[in-house]
């Protein structure tokens, strides 16, 4: 296996109790025909492993207390950094852990089922520091990467803003140049980690109107006229703080642009490739243990003196639902395999693999709910939670309109 982080994840496994994960290997026969490490690797077996030993250990027993509390759980995501989480698919020589896109969606995947709306802000962390190493030059590699792999720092994306969402490339905060510095001004809405992280990935208009006037910049977080809005309260991912990001003349050095001025919108959207893989990951581990969640509770509760399991209604209803997880978590993987490998069609691929997955998963999570009736609105029980989690995951990283529009686009060009 090697050195590196690849090796420590692999020696953390080894190192584990030999529990089966109790979300992920379950107990019962649905477990096989929904497992998620059919036709993986055997490193890629142990990369899972970890994480849902993970995540049933360091972020399952508390996913309700800081969806209650709105707590960010910084040293929780630290120590899942000390595991190579912190920068999956980042150089190793900046300190990542140089994995691919599908060994990423694989691992996003396992985290969700201890926390999913955790696991989605270290996604979007994930995918700012693929940006920096990718983007950046070797200054801003060595000098951004290595605190951000670690979590020691955290990462925020900057790109929507409040009058552009859907239309990006609208944008309207600016960076005018001004010798070897620019000055920014404007706002960014909806910013996951805004205030509390450490690192912020900002597009701004340096040039005309349209995609090609959009630069990259990278802002810390200090610097003269950088403020936040309030918290936003939210259905869910209530344990990542979501604020306004306001630019009042921030000086921000013209070392920390990423790449030629114009091309920020492209690295803007070769970001969200991964990232819609991303979420639609973390959307399927939500969606498997929200089936076994339902498995369980159909097998335990008694209604007109049987199991619900004896009920054909229900039976067929689970059914659909393992059937539509396996088909979203190949649909995922396909498009991860093909982002890996710089194919033509990978774009396209990744907004197919985000709408159907993300839509279908967030079906599963909210059927589970039905089938616990009166006790999958309580919050005693994880399975609202899911549901409140992944909602957002249909707007998010390009909503589910735009995937079409993407999807069709690419269909009628033909």
């Amino acid at each position: 296996a090697g050195s590196g982080p690849r090796a420590a994840m692999a020696m953390a496994w080894r190192a584990a109790p030999r529990v089966a994960t109790r979300l992920l290997l379950g107990r019962r026969g649905i477990a096989s025909c929904i497992d998620p490490s059919t036709g993986l690797t055997e490193d890629q077996k142990e990369f899972q492993k970890v994480a849902l030993d993970f995540a049933t250990k360091e972020m399952s027993p508390y996913m309700a207390e800081w969806d209650e509390k709105e707590i960010f759980p910084v040293e929780t995501m630290r120590k899942a950094a000390q595991l190579g989480f912190g920068g999956i698919y980042v150089k190793p020589d900046v300190g990542g852990s140089g994995l691919s896109r599908l060994d990423t969606s694989i691992i996003f995947e396992a985290l969700s089922t201890g926390c999913a709306s955790t696991t989605a802000y270290m996604s979007i962390h994930n995918m700012c520091v693929w940006m920096i190493d990718t983007f950046g030059n070797e200054d801003q590699r060595h000098r951004f990467c290595p605190s951000l792999c670690s979590m020691e720092k955290f990462a925020s994306y900057c790109l929507t803003e409040p009058g552009s969402g859907s239309d990006a490339a609208s944008l309207l905060t600016s960076a005018q140049r001004k010798g070897d510095t620019y000055v920014l001004n404007g706002s960014k809405a909806f910013i996951s980690g805004g205030g509390d992280t450490d690192v912020y990935v900002v597009m701004c208009r340096t040039g005309g109107p349209g995609p090609k006037g959009i630069s990259c910049l990278v802002l810390e977080k200090g610097t003269p006229g950088l403020s936040f809005g309030k918290k936003e309260k939210k259905v869910g991912w209530n344990s990542q703080p979501t604020r306004a990001v306001i630019f009042e003349d921030c000086v921000v050095p013209v070392g920390n642009r990423l790449g030629a001025e114009g091309q920020g919108f492209s690295i803007a959207m070769q970001g969200l490739n991964g990232g819609r893989i991303n979420i639609a990951s973390c959307s399927l581990g939500a969606a498997h243990a929200s089936v076994v969640l339902a498995q369980e509770h159909l097998t335990v509760r008694k209604q007109f003196g049987e199991p619900l399991a004896n009920n054909q209604y229900l039976q067929f209803r689970l059914a659909e639902m393992a059937t539509r997880l396996v088909a979203a978590r190949l649909m995922v993987r396909n498009a991860a395999r093909a982002l890996q490998d710089g194919r033509e069609d990978a774009a396209v691929l990744c907004s197919m693999a985000k709408l159907f997955a993300t839509d279908e998963c967030f079906g599963i999570c909210n059927q589970a709910l039905q089938m616990h009736g009166g006790y999958g609105y309580l919050k005693d029980y994880a399975v609202q939670q899911f549901v409140r989690d992944i909602r957002v995951h249909q707007i998010l990283e390009g909503t589910n309109e735009v995937m079409r529009m993407i999807v069709a686009r690419n269909l009628l060009q033909g």
